[in-house]
Order: structure tokens, then sequence, then C-alpha cells
């Protein structure tokens, strides 16, 4: 018989009720019993969904109320000392206050240091998904201890539901590879020997609750690894495997290539490998598994929605079995938790498009039946695989799909598409004759807070209760609102606020060719924070203008200079769900196409500054370095392409958060925006000295507060972060800005902080 099982499920709910439980709690709207209870109803609906699908586990460690690093964190007894927590500080609350930041007041000292804990831990994005993780921070004085029993409790409440459970955890490898050492010249891998210990008690207490299945991922397996973690992991596995819990060692988003000999060597009862993202490996790893390791096989696409064809999967499961036998398991590529939860929710979606999908609870069920096929004969489940047919047969021939003109159009694109007119010099300094801003020039990323009036009439709109006519009057007074704020403040360069803006990738999927959307697809990027991903079908194009009229409404408003904001190719491509029958490349170019035809109308429009935000630029990296180039030159090529039909004097500026800079410097350089803005503050300035070092040509704006974190940061903490800017960059080409967008922060502390920022700026220019 067939074992299927999941590497884990969503758990934000159908319904996102964990998102909005959350937000309840945090603003003391619901006591965190309330939130415990929402938890632990949506862990026991998720359970009982993989048991119907046949599931032979459910798998149990997938549940985070933030984020599932941090709960390991919690778990190995690893929380930052500078969060200065003290022995009364309950978990629940430690746990949020690492995420989102302690709210004291940040001092300056002597030596330019500032409070303990008033930061939140860095967040980062998990390998090349737009989910971000909570980066477990390391010094020498680091220690390790069994400091949760979150884990051990859920998998009782699973198991007093009549579950079998497998455990799923992060591994100790992945563990300190995802993390950051806050020292100098400290290697977090020496804290190996300290950390072992404590897996090692987790695992026995698993087997103490009769777990006899532990899945253990260490994707870092498919990337490029230093030697010395390499050698790492025989030794750190043969004293886990001591443990007598069978481990499946799960990894996933790539292949294996050269670390395929040392995965299947490691002392481990099983192996996990992505069949979707490196269908290539399946082969090889088939014929090299030894006699006493099961297999389980990744078949259904755990990152993206479209519905499997069930007779290829049926016939790789095939292929292995003839092989392997029973040794042989199923399982989607990796966690289910970057889809959706439940295609069922798609009431208003028409058929044909939701018939070429599956989210998570379709996925399952997509796994029972090629389970079913395998054990009972395709008859079996015969309703299942010509529902497979006929989606497949649908999609290819579907005239919505493929738009001969677009593929002519980048056909006949000119080989210097991608390039302005003139230097970066010499546009530079037509810039600044025509705009004659301030040192240190204040500005912000683009959106100001969605406030319950924005969204209520958004709804009411979408409803059909608010006519065009007073859904439009009612986003200009918003953006009248935002404008005359800035003003009031003081800041130099203004934005229109994103009032009308649903999302950043959602508002431009709407208004283009080539898009679809969904009622409910929402998937987790981190915390409460949802976001519902366009679809990507067809051949991409804009049929019409999407921001000009708003952007010009704005600009009516102050003569100070206000920039039109749009949201570049790759990052659209990126945080979309994307067509799997051509290139990605492809459909990045075609999305360039649409956004560098609204550069130009804006442009047009009087607009002087643009802003083409691409902060999923190096999230887009392949996992593995030899690939780079190739997607750096595609992914460059799309952002010039949309930020060139402009003369020397538009300024183009571009926005990149949350993300790792240093390795990838010449390609954010060769974009050859004007002006780039960054995420800073949470890392301390540590990723602007990267730029520094590298020369970095064109101007930059190091973000001075972090716009995740409800704290209002002093002037005093603002103008520290600025100086240790100016020792990097020259102050001549630096701006001032927040980390991010403000969508989704308050207007009180957004006041607050914009005031404190402009003041900072101002002191700078003394």
């Amino acid at each position: 018989m067939t074992t299927i099982h999941t590497l884990g499920f969503p758990r934000i709910g159908k319904h996102r009720e964990l998102k909005f439980a959350l937000e309840k709690f945090w603003h003391g709207e619901i006591d965190a019993a309330t939130l415990e209870k929402t938890a632990s109803d949506l862990r026991a609906l998720h359970w009982q969904i993989q048991r119907d699908a046949g599931l032979d586990f459910v798998t149990v460690g997938d549940f985070a109320f933030y984020d599932q690093t941090l709960n390991h964190i919690q778990l190995l007894g690893c929380e930052p000392a500078r969060f200065g927590f003290d022995a009364n500080t309950n978990e629940l609350d430690r746990h949020f206050t690492m995420a989102r930041g302690i709210a004291s007041e940040a001092t300056t000292t002597c030596c330019g240091g500032h409070a303990h804990g008033s930061a939140a831990l860095e967040m980062t994005k998990w390998f090349d998904t737009n989910y971000h993780y909570l980066v477990p921070e390391f010094t020498a004085s680091t220690n390790f201890s069994l400091s949760s029993d979150r884990l051990f409790n859920q998998v009782q409440e699973a198991q007093a539901l009549g579950h079998t459970v497998k455990a799923a955890l992060i591994g100790p490898l992945t563990f300190l590879y995802l993390g950051k050492e806050k020292i100098e010249g400290f290697n977090r891998l020496s804290l190996l020997d300290k950390l072992l210990p404590v897996y090692a008690d987790v695992l026995a207490r698993l087997k103490a609750l009769n777990v006899e299945w532990v899945q253990i991922d260490e994707p870092i397996l498919a990337l490029d690894l230093p030697a010395e973690w390499k050698a790492a992991f025989t030794p750190a596995y043969n004293k886990l495997s001591a443990s007598g819990t069978k481990l499946m060692l799960a990894t996933y988003f790539g292949a294996l290539l050269d670390n395929q000999e040392l995965a299947l060597s490691l002392p481990t009862a099983g192996l996990h490998i992505d069949g979707v993202r490196a269908p290539e490996q399946v082969a090889g790893v088939i014929n090299a598994l030894p006699a006493d390791k099961i297999l389980s096989l990744g078949l259904i696409d755990g990152r993206n929605i479209w519905r499997a064809n069930l007779d290829t999967v049926l016939a790789t499961a095939n292929e292995a079995r003839a092989k392997l036998a029973d040794r042989v398991w199923l399982a989607p590529s990796c966690s289910l938790q970057h889809v959706p939860v439940d295609l069922s929710t798609e009431t208003k979606m028409d058929a044909e498009l939701r018939s070429w999908l599956a989210y998570a609870v379709q996925k399952l069920n997509e796994l029972g039946a090629v389970k079913t096929a395998l054990d009972h004969g395709v008859a079996a489940a015969q309703a299942a695989f010509d529902e497979s047919r006929a989606a497949a047969s649908s999609r290819a021939s579907s005239p919505r799909v493929h738009n001969p003109a677009v593929k002519q159009r980048l056909a006949d694109l000119p080989a210097d598409a991608d390039q302005r007119a003139s230097e970066f010099k010499t546009r530079q300094s037509i810039q600044r004759n025509r705009f004659n801003l301030p040192a240190f020039p204040t500005t912000t990323i683009g959106s100001f807070p969605q406030t319950k009036e924005i969204r209520a009439a958004r709804a009411a709109f979408k409803r059909g209760e608010l006519s065009a006519d007073d859904y439009v009057a009612a986003m200009k007074r918003e953006i009248a609102h935002a404008v005359q704020k800035q003003v009031d403040l003081g800041i130099d360069v203004l934005v229109h606020g994103e009032a009308e803006r649903n999302d950043m990738v959602e508002y431009f999927g709407e208004q283009l060719d080539g898009f679809a959307f969904s009622q409910n697809g929402w998937v987790q990027s981190y915390g409460s924070r949802c976001v519902k991903p366009p679809i990507i079908f067809g051949d991409v194009s804009r049929p019409h203008p999407m921001t000009v009229e708003w952007a010009q409404y704005a600009q009516s408003l102050t003569s100070l200079p206000m920039k039109g904001m749009l949201t570049g190719p790759v990052t659209i491509l990126q945080w979309s769900f994307v067509r799997n029958d051509q290139p990605r490349s492809e459909t990045c170019l075609q999305i360039a196409l649409a956004i560098r035809d609204e550069v130009v109308d804006l442009e047009k429009a009087g607009i002087g500054i643009i802003q083409i935000d691409e902060p999923a630029i190096r999230e887009g990296l392949p996992l593995r370095r030899g690939d780079w180039d190739a997607y750096l030159d595609w992914a460059g090529r799309a952002f010039r392409i949309s930020a060139s039909g402009v003369e020397d004097q538009t300024q183009i500026h571009t926005h990149m958060c949350y993300s790792e800079f240093n390795d990838i410097l010449p390609a954010i350089a060769a974009l050859d925006a004007d002006a780039i803005t960054i995420e800073t503050s949470r890392s301390d300035m540590e990723l602007l000295t990267a730029f520094g070092n590298f020369n970095y040509p064109n101007e930059i704006g190091p973000g001075v507060y972090d716009i995740h974190s409800p704290n209002v940061p002093t002037v005093d903490e603002m103008v520290r972060l600025l100086k240790k800017a100016a020792e990097v960059i020259p102050a001549e080409n630096l701006w001032v800005n927040p980390d991010c967008g403000l969508k989704t922060r308050g207007w009180t502390e957004t006041e607050a902080a914009l005031a404190n920022m402009v003041a900072a700026a101002k002191v700078l220019r003394g």
C-alpha cells in the first residue's frame, strides 16, 4: 500500500481566521485564551482535512502564531538576551515581542548605541518564496535548552483526536544556517555541538509520545553549501539517529546535485525530495537510494496553484514503485503553506479557470487519488483522472491564454530598449536642476495607512453598494488628506498614498490582460500579513492606463514633486501565481512592456519622479549560484525595459526591502535606477555597508525606521542611523525615508514617526 503525507498545511484558515484573531489580540479585543482556542480549532480542522484526504499521518509542528522559525527559537531556548525577558514573561508575549519589537523608547548613548530590545528580530525571505521568516540571532554566548512545550502539546492534541502523528522540525543545520552572527568574526556553526543535545531531547520527548516519524527539514541541502557546513551533517545526524526515532530528512525548492550523495548517506530512515522544482533528480535518487531508506517523492506542486496532471504524476510514481516497491511515499513538493487553503471558497471564479486550479485541500485530494490509482488501479479514481485530463486539454487550447500580438511585440523589441538615453551622472545633474531638492531629501515609500474608512469604501464598492463616482470621490478625499499631511510635515517628495490600491501587485494585475483573481486565494506573507496573489494564466498586456489619473489628481494638489508609484515586472511575477506553460523570463518581459507603457504615460502627464518597486529581485534568485547570471540577466533587462522609455529629466526610483544584496550588488547597480530605497533599520544600517564598499554609483535612501514595528523611533535614533549611512555613502547621494510603505500602520504613529524623520533630516542638513 502507498503511504502519502504532507510536509505542512496552511495555518491561516480558509477565511483567514488566524489573521483576524491575531489582530484582535494585539488590539486588546480578545484575550490569550480566545486566541489559543482559535488556533486549536484551526489545527483540528486542518488535521481532519488531511485524514479525510487519505493521508497516513497528520503533520504536527507546522502551526505558528507568527513564524515557524520563531517557534524553533523558543523551542530551542535561544531567545536573544537583548530582549531582556524575565521569568514572568509568558511564552506568547515573548513570541510577539520578538516578532514585533518592544514598545520602549530608544536612547542614545555616548557610543551611539540604543535601547536593548527596541527592534524586532530581523525579517527576510524564506529561500526563494514570498514568505518572510524571523532571523535567529547568534553570539558566542548563545545557549540552548528545551524551553517550550507547544510542539508536544499539539502532538497530544492530534492524538486525542485519533490521528497518527508525524512531527515536523526545522533541522539543526538549516536553523543555524538561516540565522545571523551578531558578533564580528564569530562562526554560528560552532554552536552546533551545543544545539544537538537539545534536538536529541526534542526527539526523545516525541518518541515518548509514541511519534514514530519525525520530518526534519534541511532545505539548505538544495544550496551551494560551504565545505564546513557539508562536513557537519554526518556527525550531527549520527548523534540524532541515536534517538531511535525514524527521521524523514526533507529537502525542497531545488535539486540536491552535489549534496545528493551526502543526503543519501545520512543515517535517516527516509529522504524527501522535490520532484516538481527539480524533476531531473528523481531518477538518480531512485537508483542511488540505499536499501534501508524510504523515498518520499514530492510530485504535487506545493508552490503553485495549477492542477496536477495526474497521469504524469502516476507515471512517475509507478516508475519509482517498480524499483522501490512500498519504499516510495508520495507528498506535495514542499509545505502547502505557500498556496491558498481551499478552492471551494471561490464561488465567483469562472468555471473554466477554476477547473485549472488546485489549492491545498485539492492538492491533498489529488495525492489521495494517485494513491488510490496506485493501490487499486486508475478505474478506482476515474473521476479525478477524468477531471485532470479535461483541465489539461482545456487550458492548452483556450484562446484566453495566447495573444499573438503580445508575442510579436516582444519578438520585435530593439536590443537597446533597456537603456536610458544618457548615463547616470548626466541625468543626475539635469534632475537636480529640475527638482532643486535640499540635502538629505525626505520621502516615503508609497503607501499611507489603509484606514477602516478606506477599506469600508472599497468593500462597499465591490458589493455594489457604492457607485463608481462615489468611490472615486471617497478615494480622492483620502488622497487629498495624505497629501496635506505630507505638506504639513514638511516632506520634500510626496506620494499620493495609494488609498485606491488593495495590494501592490493585485492592483496592477486587476488591470492587465492575462491576469485573473480569486476571492479567497490568501497566503501568509508574515505574521498576520496575508496576500492574495494574482493568477497569471495568459499573455500579459496593458489595455489602458492604470495609475495616471490618480497621480495627476495628487500632483494638482501641490507644487511639490509627486512620485508616480508602480510595481516592477519582477515583483509582479514573483508575487503572482505564474503560468507554468512557458518560461518565467518570457512572462516577465511581457509584464515589463506593460509597465513601460504606464511609465511613459505618467511622464506625459507631468509626473517627474516615478518609483518602480522591485522588492522581489533578490528572492527570485535561483538557489544555486551557477544559475544566477541567467536569472539576473533577464530580470535586470525586464526592469530596465520598464524604466527606460523616459527622458533624462524624469527620475526613476526603485525600492527593495528585507533582502540581502551583498552578493548581487553589480546586478542592482546595473538596474541603473536614479535612486534606490532599501530596508536597513532592523540591521542597524548593516546592509548599507555593502553598498558603500561597492561604491554604489547612484542615489540611495536607507530606511531609517522599521514600519513593521508599532514603535515610534526618536529623532536622535534616526540621526544616529543617518550619520552611520553618511560614513559609507556620499552625503549628497543620500535620501531619508522609512524602510517600507506605511499601509499597515495607523495615522497617529505614522505622523509621529514622519515628523521625527523630517526633524532628523534637518539635523543632518545643519
